[in-house]
């Protein structure tokens, strides 16, 4: 079986991050990067884009995800952007990470990183 890794780097966006006063009121940038994992030997053989991972349609909501909600935790924005990477049922196993950049006055950011596999 061919698997597939699809990466999506470096989603740059903008979306309401954290739960201090300055935070609910101000948008901030953060970075999203996710691993897709799906078998693609029915692709790789064919060439048909319909036996293939639509990683556009995914990303497409993503950015509406981040860009309309409002989050205090990045582990509950990290969690919903996993569940969207994992809601095709050809998707075997994801893992996505969201970075907060200047989240820390020495680092250049913060990040959390999910992963999630689908039950055989």
């Amino acid at each position: 079986m061919e698997q597939a890794r699809i990466d999506i780097i470096n989603l740059r966006l903008r979306t309401f991050i954290g739960f201090n006063p300055e935070e609910l009121t101000k948008q901030q940038d953060i970075v999203i990067n996710a691993q897709i994992y799906y078998p693609a030997m029915s692709a790789c053989e064919s060439d048909e884009e319909s036996k293939a991972l639509n990683y556009k349609t995914i990303t497409k909501q993503m950015i509406a995800h981040v860009e309309d909600g409002h989050f205090k935790l990045l582990e509950k924005l990290t969690s919903d952007l996993l569940a969207i990477a994992m809601e095709p049922k050809i998707v075997s196993h994801a893992t996505v990470q969201v970075e907060k950049p200047h989240a820390l006055r020495f680092a250049d950011s913060v990040s959390l990183t999910l992963s999630a596999k689908r039950a055989l």
